[in-house]
């Protein structure tokens, strides 16, 4: 946090809203609401600045999938050849014996790792795709 001064406000929300929201931040070990709101906020922003293409981001896109499917081996790897600028790794696993798993550490322009993350999670073979991003700059 770049300002140090903390401001404090008020919020209101239904009781049942709350007290699901009061279970998510013990379950999840923040020790106040306050810390549970300000990750929020954060992620809240950092969603608003993928709006910003030229925005250079880094993160992961996890990937599961039949590896009988035909073609999408060869689809994922042309898709991950035609981006390679904005791959820094990949991590290959064998789940079972069909489903892989497969995690993909990219950094480049917020439009380029959308772009890239919409046209492997939308694969046919794909089973569920998830894309994680931060800015690399700070908020």
């Amino acid at each position: 946090m770049e300002d140090s001064t903390l401001k404090r406000f008020g919020i209101s929300m239904e009781a049942q809203l709350l007290q699901k929201f009061d279970r998510l931040i013990n379950q999840r070990g923040y020790e106040n609401r306050s810390e549970a709101i300000r990750d929020l906020v954060r992620n809240a922003l950092l969603e608003h600045s993928w709006e910003k293409d030229e925005q250079i981001v880094a993160g992961t896109i996890l990937l599961f999938y039949d590896h009988h499917q035909r073609n999408l081996l060869e689809e994922l790897t042309q898709a991950q050849h035609e981006m390679h600028d904005n791959i820094l790794a990949t991590t290959h696993f064998h789940l079972d014996h069909s489903s892989c798993l497969e995690l993909i550490i990219v950094k480049g322009k917020a439009k380029d790792i959308q772009q890239l993350s919409h046209k492997l999670t939308s694969l046919k073979g794909v089973q569920y795709g998830n894309f994680t991003v931060a800015p690399v700059e700070r908020i």
